[in-house]
């Protein structure tokens, strides 16, 4: 090739290498921890963020709350002659008086204090009801997590099943052409394998159903195939006492805060009531062109008065009954959510122990001894001790343990994210 056009195709043989090296990372998976995927909702859930915006609301709802009464401006006119007098003389604006006034209604016993304390304790709420619902939904994104790191966990035990099972059927293979082997065993051994197909398809159907589930969750468009998470899928086994969850729930959760927020409320609005029950005095003054009665002399006079309502009957006695009675009513609540506290940590505690009683020994016996028998099996099969059918129970007993300690393994981290959801706050990885 000449020169020239050499030099032509460097420029796209560099820029093929480019796109060779940058391809795999461009559409590469991006496996995202715990905290990560947090954050991530936190910012981008539609959810919290409507829930948000109550706080918001309430925030603005402070302002009218302590706005003072607005002052009243009247303009009186007197003195329109309406026909003609005994001479005739008929002049039907040259007597106008005018006579503008200001009036303000003045507001007794703290009511525009009670009124803006009533706003920010329910603004208060709104915050302990905004956590509260953004724990709920991330006891979901929890679970949503550990639902994908067992699927991931499920479907790398499904590839080593496969690939183990692929390898026995290599030796069985040349068993058969050695002799050793009839055609009915192998073939039986052949069958075998679609169970070991079937599970390993099962498991990247609920991987990728699991991955949709959190997407949907973070509001995220990422197609499956370039999202992951990362995590340790295992458990702990030390167990702090229940009576330390316990404390925890009962100082962390908004829930229960709320409840005795309301409780809080509901004093500040009795309190109200009973201000409003109270007379509020209207001040007016105003200016005139018109000399008094009392001094013929002045022409530029002005004027002032007061009124109260007489409170001969009390229309606020209901409120102020259905206030304190409202008030009762929140401490009963609260009492009830607490109560509800504490059986959430319980049922949450015991949920745990069961699962470690259980996981504790599958990982030191059970496990260990299905590997074993499954191996001592096959060697004794193919050596010719042991029949197939025994090898094929050995084989299954294996999977089924197998799988039974991963799904115990997840119905733990799944406890776990309970209680953090029971304490109020993550006290369990």
């Amino acid at each position: 090739m000449p020169r020239p056009g050499r030099r032509a195709l460097l420029p796209l043989a560099v820029a093929s290498c480019i796109a060779v090296v940058i391809a795999p990372q461009v559409y590469a998976q991006q496996a995202y921890t715990w905290d990560q995927i947090r954050e991530k909702f936190r910012v981008a859930n539609p959810t919290l963020e409507a829930a948000q915006l109550n706080i918001d609301e309430s925030r603005a709802a402070e302002i009218t709350a302590y706005l003072r009464p607005n002052p009243s401006f009247s303009l009186s006119v007197d003195g329109l002659q309406v026909t003609p007098g005994i001479s005739g003389i008929w002049r039907p604006l040259s007597g106008l008086v005018e006579t503008p006034g200001l009036s303000y209604e003045h507001e007794r016993d703290h009511k525009r204090e009670l009124r803006r304390d009533q706003a920010r304790e329910s603004t208060v709420i709104a915050e302990s009801t905004y956590l509260d619902q953004m724990r709920g939904l991330v006891f979901t994104l929890r679970a949503a997590f550990v639902s994908v790191l067992q699927a991931k966990a499920v479907l790398q035990n499904a590839q080593e099943n496969l690939a183990y099972w692929d390898k026995e059927l290599d030796v069985n293979r040349t068993r058969f052409k050695a002799g050793d082997l009839a055609q009915v065993d192998l073939n039986r051994l052949e069958l075998q394998r679609v169970q070991f197909e079937t599970d390993y398809e099962m498991a990247v159907v609920n991987l990728r159903t699991a991955k949709i589930q959190i997407l949907m969750l973070l509001n995220d468009r990422t197609p499956i195939e370039r999202f992951d998470v990362s995590g340790a899928f295992d458990f702990g086994e030390a167990l702090k006492p229940l009576e330390e969850f316990r404390d925890v729930a009962l100082e962390a959760r908004p829930d229960l805060k709320a409840a005795t927020q309301n409780v809080d409320l509901a004093r500040i609005t009795h309190q109200l009531a009973v201000s409003n029950g109270s007379t509020d005095p209207t001040f007016s003054v105003w200016y005139s062109h018109n000399s008094s009665f009392a001094n013929p002399f002045a022409d530029e006079t002005m004027g002032g008065s007061i009124s109260f309502p007489l409170r001969i009957f009390d229309r606020n006695q209901g409120e102020k009954a259905r206030t304190q009675v409202d008030v009762t009513r929140n401490e009963r609540l609260r009492d009830a959510n607490q109560a509800l506290v504490y059986s959430d940590v319980d049922s949450a505690y015991y949920t745990i122990v069961q699962n470690l009683n259980l996981l504790k020994p599958y990982k030191a016996k059970y496990l260990p001894l299905a590997t074993d028998v499954r191996d001592r099996m096959s060697f004794s099969y193919r050596n010719g001790g042991a029949s197939l059918l025994d090898y094929l129970d050995a084989e299954k007993a294996y999977r089924d343990t197998r799988l039974a300690y991963l799904n115990l393994i997840g119905a733990y981290l799944t406890a776990a994210a309970q209680m953090n959801m029971a304490a109020g706050r993550e006290v369990l990885q």
